[in-house]
């Protein structure tokens, strides 16, 4: 419950459900009201996250279902509510809230958040929107109170692309570890590859997109396959799922590999594979490496552009493998498979992204005390 004259918080969010946001938001948003702010999430209609019945939360949807469509509405609530905060995320949200706020003449306090690495993510696009998007962002989120990103890599990215001072960039945990997971282990998912006496299986959650590079790992699952049993899951959904399936069946190993898509129980596949994977081309971060290690799971990952490297400690709490090469990466899955890192090592490098810890972090991010 808020706590009677607590500041208000704003959260504005237009994510696609299920993406690594929406399980960051999922914890956070509820860790703010728990500390006695009185929080609103504001919603564009379609878009995640979804939080069901949180107390101590107010989910507002603004009546329309695209985010630049939300301008007014969005205004008009700032202008009525007047929030001492208010965060976004992913630079058309942010730019929103910044035209808004500015419409508004509201005195609310701005932080945006950036997930990704910027530089990269913008290398996919023409001249003129890299040139554009770069250029908003150094225009418009100088008058943000804070600039947030997952890691430092990240952080130096961002202000070095759009030429905002480092001193408005913030490296800000993400919130996505349940203390419980760090010293319980979830029961096994209800799947048949997770049973007593079964292969090992390697695991890949995430999007099925290009960023994630879900090719490299088939095509790496298919050397490691020919040599020993094993399984290969990935969780999520994307446009690549045709894709990679016919990938497996061209491979031979289609069944071998299973597509589950979106699942509640993340942790229970995390904490029950052999190794977890990540072979994304560029990160912000990877919130699932540091779901992975709380759960004790060994990873492998590329050395993508992001945080990653720096908080597998150069390679010492997992692998780490060019991108695209999908020979390194069946060497390294199969020198984790037979030599995993100690797992009380690998919880306790998770520790700074357990939710109440990283709440705080947050909260001194966004300008705000850790209780209300």
């Amino acid at each position: 419950m808020a706590v009677s004259g607590a500041p208000r918080v704003a959260f504005f969010l237009a994510t696609s459900g299920h993406s690594g946001v929406d399980r960051l938001m999922k914890n956070l948003i509820p860790a703010v009201a728990r500390r006695g702010y009185a929080v609103d999430q504001l919603k564009v209609r379609k878009h995640g996250p979804d939080l069901g019945d949180v107390p101590g939360v107010r989910v507002m949807d603004l009546g329309v279902s695209h985010t630049y469509s939300a301008l007014w509405p969005l205004m008009r609530y700032l202008r009525r509510e007047r929030p001492a905060v208010m965060l976004s995320d992913k630079d058309k949200v942010n730019r929103t809230a910044v035209f808004a706020r500015a419409l508004s003449a509201a005195p609310t306090a701005l932080v945006l958040r950036s997930g990704t690495t910027i530089s990269v993510d913008l290398a996919h696009r023409g001249p003129f929107d890299r040139w554009l998007q770069r250029t908003s962002m150094r225009v418009l989120y100088r008058g943000a109170r804070a600039v947030l990103t997952p890691s430092d890599a990240a952080s130096r990215d961002l202000a070095a692309f759009t030429g905002l001072p480092i001193q408005l960039v913030h490296t800000v945990p993400s919130p996505i570890v349940p203390a419980a997971l760090l010293h319980d282990t979830p029961a096994a998912p209800m799947h048949p590859w997770f049973v007593p006496g079964a292969a090992p299986v390697i695991l890949g959650v995430g999007e099925l997109s290009p960023r994630k590079d879900y090719a490299t790992l088939v095509r790496a699952f298919a050397r490691l396959r020919a040599q020993r049993d094993v399984r290969l899951v990935l969780l999520g959904r994307g446009a690549q799922l045709d894709a990679l399936r016919a990938l497996a069946t061209q491979l031979g190993v289609a069944d071998d590999v299973d597509f589950p898509g979106f699942r509640p129980d993340v942790f229970a596949f995390m904490a029950h594979a052999a190794v977890f994977a990540l072979t994304s081309r560029w990160e912000g971060f990877g919130n699932v490496i540091a779901e992975s290690l709380a759960c004790g799971t060994p990873v492998v990952s590329t050395d993508c552009p992001g945080g990653i490297r720096s908080f597998l400690q150069d390679g010492a709490l997992g692998r780490l493998v060019p991108i695209g090469d999908d020979a390194a990466l069946a060497d390294a899955l199969a020198a984790t498979l037979d030599a995993p890192r100690r797992s009380d090592v690998l919880r306790a490098a998770a520790h700074r992204h357990e939710i109440e810890s990283a709440t705080t972090d947050y909260l001194a991010a966004m300008g705000l005390p850790p209780q209300a």
